[in-house]
């Protein structure tokens, strides 16, 4: 809606993930390093846990990328609420087992056939579950059964990534999960990003969309901008859309302080200090806004 008033190529705050804004914070560049490495090492089991919004899917994303360059199977399961029939569904689709894929006997010797055959050309095969903290505990038993599938010259047929909020970690310290987390070799993380990595995020998102020097946020509410966030990049992503967006309106060249308050308001963001204010919210005042004659 602004792209052209601003100049953009592209929306540079878009919140479905994209791994060509990715932003190599060091939590990221190491977490997005260990997914590679834990692959290619043949490791087996991958856990990858971070708060709502921090990049996990986007970290995904990248990975496929690769792996899709390298040429290297995967399967991607992205819905968690699901039985392990269902499971064993989505396995199969994703590879394009040639089975019956209703049946779970089936499923296992194609994908065991698919496994060996992939190894014998030297190459892995992968699953990645995202929003993993989801899965049953008998989802899960399965899913560490299929981690056993190994060669002894060749080591894990298959790697397995599990990914999920830090619930995923808790899930895997119950008892009867034990087997399960013994299993985990590696383990990545992401955190919220610092003062200094939001700034840099936003303008680094601002340039790829065709804004190398952009004069529309001041370093203040740059600053005030992750105080709201809180450094979360789906949140900094929101805000900064709608403070975009809010200057488009009302036909501005720079967001201001005032604009972000009603923004965080209509959005019913809270954050460390804050006190609620009475005031319009940013729905009514870009509404009255747009009805005003040009």
């Amino acid at each position: 809606m602004y792209n052209a008033y601003f100049g953009f190529r592209e929306n540079p705050f878009n919140l479905s993930p994209d791994p060509a804004f990715l932003y190599r914070s060091p939590h990221h560049e190491e977490a997005l390093a260990n997914l590679i490495y834990g692959v290619q090492s043949r490791k087996g089991f991958i856990v990858l846990t971070g708060e709502v919004g921090t990049g996990k899917t986007t970290m995904l994303e990248c990975l496929r990328d690769f792996l899709e360059a390298q040429g290297i199977e995967f399967a991607f399961i992205f819905n968690s609420r699901i039985t392990p029939d269902q499971f064993f569904e989505m396995v199969a689709y994703d590879l394009d087992l040639r089975c019956t894929r209703t049946s779970k006997t089936d499923v296992l010797f194609a994908l065991n056939q698919l496994l060996i055959q992939q190894a014998n050309q030297g190459r892995t095969t992968v699953l990645i579950v995202d929003e993993a903290h989801n899965l049953d505990a008998d989802v899960l038993e399965e899913i560490r059964l299929l981690g056993n599938l190994e060669n002894p010259r060749i080591g894990k047929l298959m790697q397995i990534i599990l990914s999920g909020q830090p619930e995923l970690d808790y899930k895997l310290d119950s008892p009867g999960l034990r087997q399960l987390k013994q299993r985990v070799v590696l383990r990545c993380g992401l955190e919220p990003l610092t003062p200094a990595e939001t700034k840099e995020y936003i303008l680094s998102r601002l340039a790829k969309a065709g804004l190398e020097e952009q004069t529309v946020f001041p370093d203040s509410l740059l600053d005030e901008v992750h105080v709201r966030s809180q450094g979360i990049p789906r949140l900094i992503n929101a805000l900064c859309d709608n403070l975009l967006l809010t200057v488009f309106a009302t036909e501005g060249r720079e967001a201001t302080l005032p604009m972000l308050d009603e923004i965080c308001k209509d959005m019913r963001l809270d954050w460390p200090g804050h006190r609620p204010r009475a005031g319009r919210n940013f729905a009514d005042t870009l509404e009255s806004t747009l009805k005003q004659p040009s």
